[in-house]
């Protein structure tokens, strides 16, 4: 009998979790709505999305999250920015930003207590993806013009989205 209770409560606690990376998915999807198009990436609210699901539902939520969510518009959902998807958007400019977003949501997973480590774990959870995005940039458009309008010109935008997770992290999560 407690074999059975166990395998029910594994098998809830897994439907559970799956269930909430599905709702992660849907969240990252809705944010990469919100979009100022800019050349050659937009900006959108994705990484915020990508910074709370990972600093809230911790580094394996966040990541199952953001893997759904890439596996959605592989299959040609338009969850990307702009009502993108297909595997010619994982295949063009923003691909890179759009894999950056694992790391970036494993890292934000480990921000943990305490006001420091949560910002700093934010603002390198942040960084992370730029990384692969501007590496992957650069192969369309050279790395000088990556590094300008693919990291560089999303600084401010950047900075206010770290600065809103941290927020809602620090109002949801004292310590």
């Amino acid at each position: 009998m407690t074999t059975n209770v166990t395998a029910a409560t594994r098998g809830m606690a897994t439907a559970r979790f799956w269930g909430m990376a599905l709702l992660g998915s849907a969240v990252l999807a809705a944010s990469a709505q919100v979009s100022m198009p800019m050349w050659p990436v937009p900006a959108t609210l994705q990484s915020l999305a990508v910074l709370l699901l990972g600093a809230l539902g911790g580094s394996r939520l966040g990541v199952a999250s953001v893997a759904l969510y890439l596996a959605e518009g592989a299959m040609g959902l338009p969850v990307f920015a702009g009502g993108m998807g297909g595997i010619a958007a994982l295949a063009g400019p923003t691909a890179g930003y759009l894999l950056g977003f694992l790391p970036a949501a494993w890292i934000a997973g480990l921000a943990g207590r305490g006001w420091m480590r949560q910002a700093l774990v934010l603002s390198a959870a942040h960084l992370a993806l730029f990384a692969p995005g501007v590496a992957w940039l650069a192969g369309f458009v050279g790395w000088e013009r990556a590094a300008m309008a693919g990291f560089m010109l999303f600084l401010p935008g950047t900075a206010v989205k770290t600065a809103l997770a941290f927020a809602v992290l620090r109002a949801t999560r004292r310590g």
